[in-house]
């Protein structure tokens, strides 16, 4: 490189520090530390928390509660799913960080969460010191702060953990890994779904760190199939018994330190397994993995909003605990002589809701086994 074209780009280079700089105040869009936290930032783009606010499911449950009950629970809606707006009173949702969801200044802007209250609450501080998970952090651009609770599951707990007005736990991510072996282990939500990797954590035009871990912020969770594929295990085997077969399947959570699925009472972990004769004849068999809730008077809650708002108890809960292995036998006819495929397909279903299939349903795992 020419002295004239160092020149120019080291230039370049000052000028753009110099601009995040200058426009990073104690609350900043995620744009602003994008310029020096180009990677993280990029990760963060694609995970469920820079969406947590323009989600599509979400903006239809906030107008479904708003019409049913009034503007007032958009601010408890708006605690989780766009934290910044209740900190700065933008509840008419005008700032672009409302948009951002759980964006950065929220989450390296807490110094301490208390998980002995009802709902677990975070304290944060805003300001140009930023918290986070590293003791050595330098910035040139900011502060920094060092904050435990960084590399504790307690960060996670203000939002994923939460009983509503009639004091039912809705949300129980936090206290299901609480009293799993993972709780008990101290291995952190974080190691699952935030899993670090060699990198830096500032752009190398800014900072000459050396390479060091940073933390995923791609944060995948049930949204993802390769994460879904980590956590559960499908194992099918087929026997003939004369005219008839039996078809065993194990469906394992091996590796989330949560029940399987965790979040909305209205989230399912469906099992269908069939078996499809050669002449086209098909039979079905299903298994619902799931909690199901009912209001007050015992009615089932099958609406977004009403599972957070009029949740009162629990129908059943049906879902797979953490380690836990269920152990499914299904009975099919099976005439000797004719060709027929068993098939076990496991799907993660998100929401009634979803206004389009992809969004309410994906498929996790698919087994199958052809028997003469």
């Amino acid at each position: 490189m020419s002295v004239s074209l160092f020149r120019f780009a080291l230039g370049m280079t000052l000028a753009v520090a110099a601009s995040a700089q200058a426009r990073l105040h104690p609350i900043s869009s995620a744009e602003v530390c994008g310029q020096c936290h180009l990677s993280i930032v990029e990760s963060w783009k694609e995970s469920a928390h820079s969406h947590a606010m323009d989600s599509r499911l979400f903006q239809d449950a906030l107008a479904a509660a708003e019409a049913d009950s009034g503007a007032a629970v958009r601010g408890t809606c708006l605690g989780c799913h766009a934290p910044l707006a209740v900190q700065t009173g933008d509840m008419a949702m005008d700032r672009k960080t409302t948009w951002e969801g759980v964006t950065c200044d929220y989450c390296h802007s807490v110094r301490t969460v208390d998980t002995d209250s009802a709902n677990p609450r975070a304290r944060a501080e805003f300001s140009l010191a930023k918290s986070g998970p590293l003791k050595d952090a330098v910035s040139s651009a900011h502060p920094t702060v060092y904050s435990p609770v960084h590399v504790s599951s307690a960060i996670c707990a203000p939002c994923h953990e939460y009983k509503n007005g009639q004091g039912f736990p809705v949300l129980t991510t936090f206290s299901e890994w609480k009293a799993s072996r993972y709780g008990k282990e101290n291995k952190n939500c974080q190691s699952c779904h935030m899993a670090a990797q060699a990198g830096k954590v500032a752009d190398a035009r800014f900072e000459r760190e050396p390479t060091t871990s940073i933390n995923i912020h791609r944060m995948a969770g049930s949204r993802s199939v390769a994460q879904l594929n980590r956590a559960v295990k499908l194992k099918m085997d087929v026997a003939r018994d004369g005219g008839r077969a039996k078809v065993t399947v194990d469906v394992s959570n091996i590796a989330a330190g949560h029940s399987i699925p965790t979040g909305s009472p209205l989230r399912q972990l469906i099992l269908d397994v069939s078996a499809r004769t050669a002449d086209g004849k098909e039979t079905h068999a299903k298994k619902i993995y799931a909690r199901t809730v009912k209001d007050a008077a015992g009615k089932v809650l099958d609406k977004e909003h009403f599972v957070f708002m009029k949740s009162a108890g629990v129908m059943i809960d049906s879902r797979l605990t953490a380690d836990e292995t269920r152990h499914e036998v299904f009975t099919f006819d099976s005439p000797v002589g004719t060709s027929t495929e068993f098939k076990a397909t496991l799907s993660y279903y998100y929401s009634p809701f979803a206004r389009d299939k992809a969004d309410q349903r994906v498929t996790v795992v698919t087994k199958s086994q052809r028997f003469r």
